[in-house]
């Protein structure tokens, strides 16, 4: 098993208020741009981590703001309990704003990725943080009145399992439609995949029906991932 690439740091909001994530460094550090992860309604846990540490070794800072504050469980009743609990548009315009502002510091350009509860909440930073350089999100979306896609100024990468049970195929289609029409520059790819096709704990009994893990398409969304991340991030 690979040694974790990263620790906890503390950073503060646009408001003030103090912040804590997990951020993972690259090995090659001058030059090198930035990413925010958004976590699963899981919380920050191993799964989330283990995603910024492989950025990490793309060659990317990646941070992830503890949204739960300290938080997280492995049941699906309490993830729901914590992210009906979680203020959507204060975590994006804040914790996530927030965790953008910190990694400028270091980073000329600064992207977010997000998955699930994750990926909606980075729809809502692309409309609402102006320091963003790209986005790439994870089958996720809030109700798409929240998206104001005349605010999203920058590339945006969108991976799309076409058997998922929690976000439909033709609310993506609807979405896709939308920025398009706002002249937003997308690129969706849709995969014959569950919901959370990337995430590797996805798999076996007790985990949530209708999840499913998919090595092979997992890899695909990484490889487009990073090759987006490149394009968009390294000029």
């Amino acid at each position: 098993m690979k040694q974790p690439a990263g620790s906890m740091i503390t950073f503060n909001r646009p408001d003030g208020e103090q912040v804590q994530g997990y951020l993972a460094k690259p090995q090659k550090q001058a030059g090198a741009p930035a990413v925010v992860v958004i976590q699963e309604w899981w919380g920050l846990n191993e799964q989330i981590r283990g995603v910024a540490d492989r950025l990490a070794q793309a060659g990317y800072f990646a941070l992830v703001p503890d949204l739960y504050r300290g938080k997280s469980t492995v049941e699906e009743e309490e993830a729901h309990h914590l992210m009906s609990g979680l203020d959507f548009g204060d975590a994006a315009t804040q914790d996530v704003r927030g965790a953008v502002q910190y990694l400028k510091q270091h980073a000329a350009k600064v992207a977010v990725t997000g998955f699930c509860m994750g990926g909606a909440l980075t729809w809502l930073a692309l409309c609402n943080v102006p320091e963003l350089s790209a986005g790439a999100v994870w089958y996720g979306f809030p109700p798409l009145e929240y998206i104001d896609a005349s605010r999203i100024k920058v590339p945006v990468l969108g991976h799309w399992a076409s058997q998922d049970a929690f976000f439909a195929a033709e609310t993506v289609d609807a979405l896709e439609k939308k920025l398009t029409e706002a002249n937003v520059d997308i690129e969706f790819h849709r995969y014959l995949a569950h919901h959370a096709f990337a995430n590797e704990t996805a798999v076996g009994p007790g985990r949530i029906a209708g999840t499913q893990f998919d090595a092979v398409w997992s890899q695909q969304a990484w490889d487009r991932t990073l090759t987006f991340f490149g394009r968009t991030l390294w000029k």
